[in-house]
């Protein structure tokens, strides 16, 4: 698994954890850290956000932090709901700050809190080493008080932040491609959810890690460690526990079923992979119809399945399955890489199979669709391609012409000093030649018949 580029926020260009960092690094009183608080708070707020309810005030000042703390988390629960993910981890981050106020920073609510905003920067902002540190930076404390609290309300809370916490660490890993460390977390993320089982009666409670979540985590960090048997046997009890709870129809088997076959292709097991892929089909056409991006995908993944079996008794499914897939993708309108990406696979398959006129008129309509745009990289991969295909079949004229197309769209994009560029102005060259050297030979060869028959008159 490839991870994203990663944005750290530091201290010059995260601002909301600049104010945290601040905060938390002074011994100040509650109530001028209140009203520092609501200060910085009441910038980033709009007047409507920032109104708190008079009734009920006391004057202890821990009042205003706890009511703070309240509409903080209201605000979280509405934000993840409308999808406003930087908001949301905004939130998290105030959550932080107040709890800090109001338990003290050797609390373990505090260290939940901070648990809570590692798993935000991790799933709302995709920051694996932000989250990765304040994960780390709240697991001692957790462990400690785990050890020494004795009511069990507060040790299943405890342990339901050590299970994200543990969760949060895995996943990170895993995006930065360490499985084996992936794989340690993920294991302790299991246990804690063991423990938080038996103590809560066989429930998780209302813990934001599920076990269907940590079964397939534990599937992918065993995928990136190329233990391929763990690995499935994973995926499998997810299976399991997903058609137990929701049935064989539900949509999130389509994932694990495309994920399994992958498994199961690098086994070299390819038919047992289709048959998975058959599958993550058949509830896409179910659910979606035949014609939406969820059935176009899993169409086109069931092409490539078939296509690196390698059978004969094959071919036919490869090129429908294709084809279903680009019409699909035609008829909804998309351009996106995807389906890009399915003609690319399309056309090489076609080439390996000596199908070079669909191929060339696949590539053809492609470019005259527009939806590689004028000028472009893939428009000149694509000239280059038809420029083969033209090569492969003798047709040295059409090739060479395509071939200048190619360069001057690379000259374009690349640059004429490219590597790209020069590739391709060397093999126009070698071409141009060859075909002089073919119209010399014609030439000599129709001269040497007009004086054989001259000869002969």
């Amino acid at each position: 698994m490839e991870a994203n580029p990663i944005r750290i926020p530091t201290v010059s260009n995260d601002t909301d954890w600049d104010f945290c960092f601040h905060m938390s690094q002074q011994n100040r009183n509650p109530a001028q850290c209140t009203d520092e608080l609501f200060a910085a708070c009441q910038g980033r707020e709009t007047e409507e956000d920032t109104k708190v309810p008079k009734e009920g005030m006391t004057d202890d000042c821990m009042s205003f932090p706890k009511q703070k703390l309240a509409q903080c988390q209201r605000k979280y629960d509405q934000l993840i709901k409308e999808k406003m993910n930087i908001k949301a981890n905004k939130e998290l981050i105030r959550c932080f700050i107040l709890s800090r106020i109001i338990f003290g920073k050797e609390h373990w609510k505090c260290a939940q809190a901070l648990a809570n905003l590692a798993y935000g920067y991790l799933t709302l902002r995709g920051l694996p080493s932000q989250a990765k540190k304040h994960a780390e930076s709240a697991r001692d404390m957790l462990l400690t008080w785990k050890q020494n609290i004795t009511p069990d309300k507060e040790k299943k809370e405890i342990l339901g932040a050590l299970v994200m916490l543990y969760y949060t660490l895995g996943i990170a890993w895993l995006l930065q491609n360490r499985g084996k460390q992936a794989y340690i977390h993920l294991q302790k993320a299991h246990r804690n959810m063991k423990e938080l089982k038996e103590l809560n009666n066989g429930s998780i409670g209302g813990s934001q890690i599920s076990e269907k979540d940590l079964t397939i985590a534990l599937g992918r960090a065993s995928l990136a460690m190329h233990r391929m048997s763990l690995a499935l046997a994973y995926f499998e009890k997810a299976i399991g526990n997903v058609i137990t709870a929701k049935g064989h129809g539900t949509s999130d088997l389509i994932s694990l079923y495309e994920e399994v076959a992958q498994i199961e292709q690098l086994r070299k097991n390819h038919e047992q992979a289709i048959q998975y892929l058959q599958q993550a089909y058949s509830i896409c056409v179910s659910l979606f119809s035949e014609v939406s991006p969820q059935t176009a995908e899993a169409s086109a993944l069931l092409a490539k399945a078939y296509a690196m079996s390698g059978e004969s008794q094959h071919r036919d499914a490869v090129e429908i399955y294709f084809i279903r897939s680009i019409s699909a993708y035609q008829i909804l309108g998309s351009d996106d890489s995807e389906s890009l990406a399915t003609i690319e696979d399309f056309c090489t398959w076609l080439l390996q199979n000596g199908e070079n006129h669909e191929a060339y008129r696949l590539l053809m309509c492609t470019l005259n669709s527009g939806i590689y745009g004028v000028c472009g990289e893939k428009v000149a991969e694509t000239f280059y391609n038809m420029g083969s295909i033209c090569f492969a079949k003798g047709e040295l004229r059409k090739a060479i012409q395509l071939l200048r197309k190619c360069l001057m769209v690379q000259s374009l994009v690349y640059g004429s000093e490219h590597i790209k560029s020069r590739e391709t102005k060397s093999l126009l060259t070698l071409l141009q030649r060859a075909s002089s050297s073919r119209w010399k030979r014609k030439a000599a060869a129709g001269k040497k018949r007009s004086v054989c028959r001259d000869r002969v008159e």
